[in-house]
């Protein structure tokens, strides 16, 4: 039977840029499908609700869960005196059995499975003085071990997840990091290592949201793209047509030869181009799909995140490197994950317009994860 279970990223984690690391290890050490993701800002009240489901539950040690439920007041609860929330991301993971393997990977609050297997023994701290007694306590994430825990803590977290979406906005620019579906083809360490190399820019993740494009939106995300296109291929294409008339025909045709015929075609070309990404963003063609059904179609995995920061629109660029990963420094997003100019692991925003532009498309501050829960909890 197929279960869904949370992993809470706490908010220390993200501070210290860790969470690159965790989602990798979760992706890649469980083949559990990750069918939501969401950044909020827990309130006081999410926080006492969680925190007292944890410290009433019959099931396990209450040193522990005396240990969690202060941590959770502590590190949960907005900020005093100022009332400003931290950030928080969830994570949820469907698959059979679940619940066992997402905590298998999560391992002991207490650290006491050793060799650093596990996301708390490689990300948390359990330190203790010399009468035992807890000294410091970071346990990294948040997890359920049981079913039960799980429903009565999902529920909580339903019900506050439309509170917030986007996180600590501070005035700064913003840009917009989609990973493409190349990433969540098969269990791997690709979207962790990916979101690892952008926490060197320096910014703050304050939005995320793992969800399938529609047609619709591809068409109006990457509909510039046509014109664009339009009006470079004659520029970068004559030389391709004029190689592929001359090896047709048997001499030399020169590029200038053949720039009249490029700009007829270019809009065929840009046409094409702009239907086979469409398609490998969202799994279909967009002139294959009636136009009363491009709002539903979606059948490809993307995971987007909002950076805030000075030049943010720069820092993330750089990082991820020219679009064609051949071209892209060594160290770079598209060089190291890369395959092609489509296929090249991620999409960033170009400026600080066309980020609030694609932001607004693909809603991203919308909760699509308490429908999720509510499917699993009802």
């Amino acid at each position: 039977m197929k279960e869904l279970a949370y992993v809470l990223i706490n908010p220390y984690t993200i501070r210290k840029s860790r969470t690159g690391g965790v989602i990798a290890r979760y992706l890649s050490r469980t083949d559990l499908k990750l069918v939501a993701a969401r950044m909020f800002g827990p309130s006081q009240a999410l926080a006492e609700e969680y925190a007292n489901a944890v410290i009433s539950r019959t099931d396990s040690d209450p040193k522990i869960d005396k240990l969690l439920y202060d941590y959770i007041m502590r590190e949960y609860a907005p900020t005093k005196p100022n009332g400003r929330p931290h950030r928080c991301m969830c994570l949820l993971f469907e698959g059979e059995d679940a619940i066992r393997k997402i905590w298998e990977v999560t391992g002991s609050v207490t650290l006491r499975w050793g060799g650093g297997q596990t996301v708390r023994e490689t990300f948390g701290d359990y330190i203790t003085d010399a009468a035992g007694n807890v000294s410091y306590f970071e346990p990294a994430v948040l997890v359920s071990p049981t079913r039960s825990f799980a429903i009565a803590t999902l529920k909580i977290l339903a019900n506050h997840m439309a509170e917030s979406g986007i996180i600590n906005a501070h005035g700064y620019e913003r840009t917009l990091v989609m990973l493409k579906p190349d990433n969540f083809q098969r269990p791997s360490l690709r979207a962790g290592n990916i979101i690892d190399v952008l926490s060197s820019a320096g910014l703050h993740v304050i939005c995320v949201k793992k969800f399938a494009m529609t047609v619709a939106q591809a068409e109006q995300f990457y509909g510039p793209v046509v014109q664009s296109l339009t009006e470079k291929f004659p520029l970068f294409g004559a030389k391709r047509v004029a190689g592929a008339v001359s090896r047709e025909l048997g001499f030399e045709v020169d590029e200038q030869s053949v720039f009249g015929l490029c700009q007829t075609i270019a809009p065929q070309f840009a046409k094409n181009q702009f239907e086979d990404i469409v398609e490998f963003m969202t799994g279909f063609r967009p002139s294959a799909v009636p136009e009363n059904e491009k709002q539903n179609r979606a059948g490809a995995e993307c995971l987007a995140l909002v950076y805030e920061g000075e030049n943010a629109v720069l820092k993330i660029r750089d990082l991820l490197g020219a679009t064609d990963p051949s071209k892209a420094r060594p160290g770079s997003v598209r060089r190291e994950f890369g395959t092609n100019i489509m296929i090249n692991a991620a999409h960033a925003s170009d400026s600080p317009e066309n980020a609030a532009r694609e932001m607004k498309i693909i809603d991203i501050a919308g909760d699509n994860m308490s429908p999720i829960i509510h499917k699993y909890c009802s």
